[in-house]
């Protein structure tokens, strides 16, 4: 049995701007809630305060039954220690076990290092006693359970699987092999942040299939329209305004939402008409009276009586406004470039595929398709870094130079093409501590500075202007994903390199890159598990699981699923 109360809970940004205001959010045992909102809404930032990772300023938060958690990004769990090796797989899957697995397998490890580094009689003895506790906290059957999950999600058993680092992992196989650990553990209530992206289509349509089954308590946060609508059977919506964001409820499937929110902003909007012309009136008959009573004094109870009718209207407040609608404006430039933009010959990215060819056509717009592991994103990279050999000409705008790729054969860019590049992960180094304001200000190689008036124009075009004063590290998943995109805009790039772009986008800004690309006067190469975004290419790149590269008529999701028994 497990259960989520929140009552009235509010939070304020460490800048004084609120976020959150009086929400209220109950989730029954069994529940499976999603919650919806345009990104820097404080959807994370609630499932945080759920989960008692931050202390709410007002209001309280109720639980009942064990809690797995899902953060967004996954990718440094289980290790707290920056410049620390990355973590390992054993790393990831005691992050998200049940809290006295999560102890004991970490007093375990410092048993582990303390008698390697000493050995002594001391740390024999602790060894003993951590031993002992694993055992006790059932760590032994936690290690079969893993043992399932590893060969589920990698097709290896936990043995051997345990010390690979997550690094050697995609970022699919990171998100399948924690959300194998969850759905087959003993929490009861699950808290998951866009628990779908980096899953290829096959692994989302799996993680439908699991959540509809799942007797948990779940809340999640996703932008995939077909997931919500496959899986939750309410949705909790944050709509954001000046005062800090409000929720309400829908009681039906995401598949009647947008119906359900055009008659609640069409029921607010006729509300807020009658409290205007209800004031209008009150406020009318208190300057009759008061105009009435400045020449008889018998008017003044009337005049009195008038104020405080007046004054007790207006301290009720008027109904909840209409919320914000976001209008996002990417305007992608790009520029003429050689015919061939892109152009491999016989590349074999090592260990990944077999070699292949290809040709990419200025203004061509291809999805690049395949399943999680098989290599899109090491493609995209190569590409990033201006292929095999690169020119001068064909640096990557910005201030981040991708990792090499290992490879064979050779992959050219074109004249004039110069790459950009949309980072999956959000890793942006050279942005981190710096607010956006000072991003734009400063310019870099490859964008010119500008000064605060112009910058907070285009922050307004992206919707990000009330964020300008905040660093980039402390931005919601959604809204950094603008900020890449923004940048792309500045910079000049001819090419687009986008490795799934839209996984932490809302709708609205969904939809404007999608317009941003039409417009944009250059080649586009997509990285995308999205359904919906892939149906505005026009040319599809499958990553086969035999290894081998092929164009297809149209997006091809079925048949790349990489065979885990192989």
């Amino acid at each position: 049995m497990g259960h989520v109360d929140v009552a009235a809970v509010g939070y304020t940004l460490p800048d004084g701007r609120p976020l959150l205001r009086d929400i209220g959010l109950r989730l029954g045992d069994g529940a499976r809630v999603a919650l919806v909102g345009p990104n820097g809404s404080g959807k994370t930032t609630l499932l945080r305060i759920v989960a008692d990772e931050l202390r709410p300023h007002e209001g309280s938060v109720s639980r009942s039954g064990g809690l797995g958690v899902m953060p967004q990004f996954i990718g440094t769990m289980g290790r707290d220690t920056a410049g620390a090796e990355p973590p390992t797989v054993r790393d990831l899957l005691v992050s998200v076990a049940p809290g006295r697995i999560r102890d004991a397998a970490r007093a375990l490890e410092a048993a582990e290092l303390a008698i390697m580094t000493v050995d002594d009689e001391p740390a024999q003895l602790a060894y003993a006693q951590a031993l002992a506790d694993w055992a006790d906290v059932g760590g032994y059957e936690q290690e079969t359970l893993w043992d399932v999950c590893t060969v589920a999600a990698l097709g290896t058993p936990f043995e051997q699987a345990q010390w690979r680092g997550t690094d050697t992992l995609s970022g699919g196989e990171q998100k399948r092999l924690a959300l194998e650990a969850l759905l087959r553990g003993p929490d009861e209530v699950l808290l998951l942040d866009e628990p779908d992206n980096y899953l290829d289509v096959p692994a989302k349509r799996w993680l439908e299939e699991q959540l509809r089954a799942s007797p948990k308590t779940i809340l999640l946060i996703s932008h995939d329209r077909e997931l919500l609508a496959q899986a939750a059977t309410r949705v909790a919506t944050l709509e954001p305004g000046a005062a800090g964001s409000t929720l309400w409820v829908h009681p039906g499937s995401f598949a009647t939402w947008h119906q359900a929110r055009e008659e609640r902003n069409a029921r607010l909007e006729e509300a807020r008409r009658r409290w205007d012309e209800g004031h209008a009136k009150l406020r009318e008959l208190m300057l009759r009276y008061k105009a009435k009573a400045a020449y008889n004094a018998d008017m003044a109870s009337q005049y009195q009586a008038a104020q405080t009718r007046l004054r007790r209207f207006e301290e009720a407040g008027p109904p909840e406004a209409v919320a914000h609608e976001q209008r996002v404006r990417m305007r992608l430039r790009g520029g003429r470039t050689a015919k061939r933009a892109v152009i491999c010959e016989d590349v074999e990215l090592t260990g990944l595929m077999r070699p292949f060819g290809l040709e990419v056509w200025y203004g061509d717009r291809v999805a690049v398709l395949g399943s999680n592991g098989s290599g899109k994103s090491h493609f995209l990279r190569l590409l990033a870094a201006g292929g095999s050999d690169p020119e001068p000409e064909h640096r990557p705008v910005g201030d981040v130079v991708p990792a090499p790729v290992g490879h064979t054969g050779v992959a050219r860019l074109g004249a004039r093409v110069r790459p950009g590049w949309f980072a999956q992960t959000h890793d942006h180094p050279e942005l981190r501590g710096r607010t956006l304001l000072e991003i734009l200000h400063r310019g870099d190689e490859h964008r010119r500075g500008m000064p605060q008036q112009e910058a907070a124009r285009v922050l307004d075009r992206y919707e990000l202007a009330r964020a300008g004063e905040q660093r980039f590290d402390s931005l919601s998943g959604g809204q950094q994903a603008r900020v890449q995109i923004l940048l792309l805009e500045l910079s000049g790039a001819t090419l687009l390199l986008l490795d799934e772009p839209t996984d932490n986008l809302d709708l609205h800004s969904a939809e404007a890159l999608q317009a941003g690309l039409e417009a944009f006067e250059g080649t586009v190469l997509a990285v995308t598990h999205d359904r919906w975004f892939a149906d505005s290419f026009d040319r599809f790149v499958v990553f086969g699981a035999d290894g081998r590269v092929r164009e297809t008529d149209g997006p091809v999701w079925e048949e790349i699923r990489v065979d885990r028994a192989r």
